[in-house]
């Protein structure tokens, strides 16, 4: 089949989320001016640059951890392992602005070293960021897209230790979560690798 985006799919339901699969889940905390705390998954996030050290997390609107991450300048992003994933999908509830989501999902709150909102203690590791750019997409004809995209330099690194092996972030010890689209995640169980070729002229 084929099908153009703005004229619909035709399906029972929209497969945009499952084509473009996995997607790593950011668990956004944050910190609004007023002091109130907010802790939502986001699967439109990842890094796109190394040195520096950056991160983006897309929101559909003005949500809290948006909303959070602009008036204080900073967010963390927590990496979702198997054995948290009911909890943070806990926290993707719709919940007035305000209302704790470590609380409310029953999770404990461990002190970042660079920024002031916490990360969620238990993770294999968490980004502590520091924003560096809010903006709004356009549409192919100008118009405002709806989504709010915020960039974060990544300026502290948490790693638990129990995740690393022969010094290296163990992602299938740690079992990453993703999202897949519809209501489907997947979680890493097992890897393989391939080195990048060097180019070798005939």
């Amino acid at each position: 089949m084929f099908y153009e985006p703005s004229k619909g799919h035709g399906l029972p339901h929209d497969p945009s989320k499952a084509i473009v699969a996995p997607r790593p889940i950011g668990w956004i905390s944050s910190i609004g001016g007023d002091g109130a705390l907010n802790l939502a998954p986001y699967s439109f996030f990842n890094a796109f640059s190394t040195k520096p050290f950056l991160v983006w997390f897309s929101s559909g609107g003005d949500k809290d951890s948006s909303t959070f991450a602009a008036e204080s300048g900073e967010f963390v992003v927590n990496i979702v392992g198997r054995d948290l994933a009911e909890k943070m999908n806990r926290t993707a509830v719709d919940s007035p602005r305000g209302v704790n989501e470590f609380d409310y999902a029953g999770l404990e709150m461990a002190p970042s070293q660079m920024v002031k909102p916490p990360r969620v203690a238990g993770v294999p590791a968490a980004l502590e960021c520091k924003v560096t750019e809010i903006f709004r997409p356009k549409t192919l004809a100008g118009e405002d897209s709806g989504a709010v995209v915020v960039t974060g330099e990544v300026v502290g690194v948490f790693i638990d230790d129990a995740f690393l092996t022969g010094g290296m972030f163990d992602i299938v010890k740690a079992g990453n979560v993703s999202r897949l689209g519809y209501m489907d995640y997947s979680a890493i169980e097992q890897i393989f690798s391939m080195r990048r070729p060097r180019w070798e002229q005939d």
